[in-house]
């Protein structure tokens, strides 16, 4: 596409992109689940492989952060009904429920799934290679293991909070870590990476060539990992496990999914590899009675418009004439990933977009009626009900009108916002 726009003036769709409106998707070429599962060429055993790997390293972590103790090194965050919340938003038939990300241990966001696995995948790899894998994961936290990390370097580009959970996870187990970040990402997050000892590369321009700047010094040196969020299999098989955790928390609260009960799952989208790999989990857990649904900002709804024309990591919003300037900065990406546009958009049912003030009134509402301080960009996740409400062609399509709608279940996917320092938490609600 060529960035005299000619080419979508009588789309309007992308025009209305284009014209930083607030719009919305539903994917008509959405087949089953089952489909969608066999296109992704996706094998459920990285999710298996990373819920395992979880698994061994919760006495670390247990130990490593001391906030998950009580969970004995869970990294999992509480789904919670928000009965104020569901009648803020004028939602009346079905239940909505809050998935608090924005509390989840270790980094305050759903980076700190994929994020902090990635991390724990390249650290195992590395003592196995040093012949020093334990029975007890614990002994990762002593001087042997701490001597072979510090010999070996991580390296990502980021918006600010997948940095977070890689530089947070690599401090603590020792590794040498590097963050690449724009200069349009939050201080905070630089200080407190700086702080932890990370070191953090400032770049003028976007997220995409911060992430490309860390690939290439990546590249030149053997000792360095690189996470790539473009396109990590291991970032998304640690999103992915939230799958399983979602469904024991329905289950132990007794809310059923099914075909009459739909589950509708509303998921901020920034490059897609967080919300990519929850509704992959989401997927392989619930089958056609789950409905995944990504947020994004007006000014970068990179995905939309990936999966829309077909063109994925192929074209930027800058082609709309978009800037991804947004105080939703963890959704301030022009380019998706491929890896995920590629193999998800047969299991993503829609997308839509939300303006900079909506995210601001949004934060004050959530904040007005559940006491609940998120960032702007998990807010996004609100206005998910609201959309598919809108759209009578997608719900007939998917079968989804009259009981089915009225047992429907809500997940609004609060991504981030508990490690905001307070001041910055304050100035929300100015």
């Amino acid at each position: 596409m060529t960035a005299d726009h000619s080419e979508f003036r009588d789309d309007s769709l992308l025009a209305r992109l284009a014209g930083g409106e607030p719009s919305a998707w539903f994917n008509p070429a959405m087949t089953t689940t089952a489909a969608g599962l066999s296109a992704s060429g996706l094998p459920r055993t990285i999710v298996d492989d990373a819920a395992a790997r979880l698994e061994r390293f919760a006495p670390w972590i247990a130990q490593a952060f001391p906030e998950t103790s009580a969970a004995r090194g869970v990294i999992e965050s509480p789904l919670a009904a928000s009965p104020e919340m569901q009648r803020e938003l004028g939602l009346a038939a079905g239940t909505l429920l809050l998935k608090r990300d924005d509390i989840l241990p270790v980094s305050g966001s759903i980076k700190a799934r994929g994020g902090v696995h990635e991390v724990l995948e390249y650290a195992e790899s590395l003592a196995g290679e040093a012949g020093l894998l334990p029975a007890d994961y614990r002994a990762f936290g002593s001087d042997p293991f701490r001597r072979v990390m510090a010999r070996h370097r991580v390296v990502v580009g980021s918006t600010g909070n997948l940095g977070l959970s890689i530089g947070i996870t690599a401090a603590a187990l020792g590794l040498q870590a590097t963050v690449h970040m724009s200069t349009h990402a939050q201080a905070w997050k630089k200080e407190l990476l700086r702080g932890l000892g990370v070191d953090v590369v400032e770049h003028s321009t976007d997220y995409t060539a911060a992430v490309d700047a860390g690939r290439q010094a990546a590249q030149a040196d053997p000792a360095t990992h690189f996470v790539d969020d473009e396109h990590s299999v291991s970032l998304f098989a640690g999103y992915a496990v939230a799958g399983r955790r979602v469904a024991r928390q329905l289950s132990d609260q007794g809310i059923a999914v099914a075909e009459d009960h739909p589950l509708f799952v509303y998921l901020p989208c920034g490059i897609g590899g967080a919300p990519g790999g929850v509704a992959y989990g989401l997927a392989l857990e619930f089958g056609d009675a789950v409905h995944c649904i990504f947020a994004e900002p007006v000014a970068a709804p990179a995905m939309m418009l990936g999966v829309y024309t077909g063109l994925h990591d192929q074209i930027s919003v800058s082609e709309l004439g978009l800037d991804t300037r947004t105080v939703a900065d963890g959704l301030a990406v022009g380019r998706p990933s491929g890896f995920v546009g590629r193999r998800m958009q047969g299991l993503i049912d829609g997308y839509y977009t939300v303006t900079d003030q909506h995210l601001k009134d949004q934060v004050k509402a959530l904040y007005t009626m559940e006491g609940i301080l998120a960032e702007p960009s998990a807010v996004a996740s609100l206005d998910g009900p609201h959309w598919i409400s809108t759209d009578a062609k997608y719900l007939d399509r998917k079968n989804l009108t009259g009981r089915r709608l009225k047992n429907a279940t809500h997940i609004a996917w609060l991504t981030g916002g508990g490690m905001v320092p307070a001041e910055i938490q304050r100035s929300y609600l100015a």
